[in-house]
């Protein structure tokens, strides 16, 4: 019986490219090709179609984490209960 291939999740090392694949973009994001085929499917990541492939721009890609970073939201003040008022 043939075993499927597990494909460890490595770091990105070295420049990142401008344009990136599939496979580098997995590298860089530290996430799996099919989540990110995934996300193409639901058209929540920028990507570009060329033939059968799939091409993503490294400025669009940052742009997009960015819009998406979750900030802690500052305490709101909540007033305290003053009796007989």
């Amino acid at each position: 019986m043939k075993q499927k291939r597990k494909s460890a999740k490595k770091p990105f090392l070295g420049e990142v490219p401008e344009v990136m694949d599939i496979k580098t973009l997995a590298q860089y994001l530290g996430m799996g090709r099919s989540k990110i085929y995934g996300l193409i499917r639901v058209k929540k990541i920028p990507a570009s179609r060329i033939g059968r492939q799939y091409r993503f721009s490294k400025p669009l890609v940052d742009a997009w984490l960015r819009e998406r970073l979750i900030m802690p939201q500052p305490e709101q003040q909540i007033p305290l209960f003053k009796p007989g008022k």
